[in-house]
């Protein structure tokens, strides 16, 4: 038997960052494992300059995402008036966004740009120990996940949780029960959103999964560095599967 973390991702809106180039700033349709791992490291408390701890939890666990509820996309025509960042000795460090609107009118310059989002979305996360001796026990997690020490939101600072992540334990065979095993209390305007009949799993790691898998992709979105904003190429499995309930 193996323990697994499961919890529940729903918001209006939630953006899961894809490689930007330019004003254009793309969203995969579900969640990274930077994204993932940065909830809970907001949740336990982590700061982004706290780079041991953060690369510790980033590479102490592995993680499976199904999308229960794809929701839409949504595509945002976006303006931001930033000041300028000065060069060489003169270069400006901001620490607060009130700090760069505090900068004169004048001195402001606008970056347009197009982002999108995903407008209400449901997944499924699952979290499982990468090694036998896992930073944190997925208790500790579950425990911090419903007293977070920091605001929990979906990719961006705008995008904050619509329902509790209702975190849970379980203890089976595999990945594949472990997702079968969960219930979550939910309103009844999420029945609305979910998929009832094929939906998508994806998930790292091929020892404990139950899933077959279809194929599988790179994805460049395991966290190096948050301070810097680096990351590293990792694979993402994937499989389709009867939604709990489908037909």
């Amino acid at each position: 038997m193996h323990e697994f973390l499961i919890f529940r991702l729903y918001g209006m809106m939630a953006s899961w960052g894809d490689i930007a180039v330019g004003e254009f700033r793309p969203t995969f349709d579900h969640p990274s494992k930077s994204a993932v791992m940065g909830l809970i490291a907001a949740a336990m408390g982590i700061r982004r300059d706290e780079e041991e701890r953060q690369r510790d939890l980033a590479a102490g666990y592995l993680m499976a995402i199904r999308i229960d509820g794809p929701g839409i996309l949504m595509r945002d025509y976006h303006t931001v008036q930033v000041p300028p960042a000065g060069k060489g000795n003169e270069k400006y460090h901001f620490v607060m966004r009130k700090d760069e609107l505090a900068v004169h009118k004048d001195e402001l310059n606008t970056i347009l740009s197009s982002r999108d989002y995903r407008c209400d979305t449901v997944y499924t996360v699952c979290l499982w120990g990468s090694t036998a001796s896992p930073p944190y026990s997925l208790a500790t997690i579950q425990k911090h996940l419903h007293n977070p020490a920091f605001v929990l939101y979906l990719g961006r600072k705008s995008c904050p949780l619509s329902l509790p992540v209702h975190a849970q334990i379980v203890n089976t065979a595999n990945l594949a029960e472990a997702f079968g095993a969960v219930r979550f209390p939910d309103p009844q305007f999420i029945s609305q959103l979910l998929c009832h009949n094929d939906i998508r799993v994806f998930w790292e790691g091929d020892e404990i999964t139950g899933f077959e898998r279809e194929h599988t992709v790179i994805r460049r979105d395991d966290s190096s560095s948050r301070k810097r904003w680096q990351f590293l190429n990792r694979e993402e499995h994937y499989a389709l599967i009867k939604a709990p309930g489908g037909g």
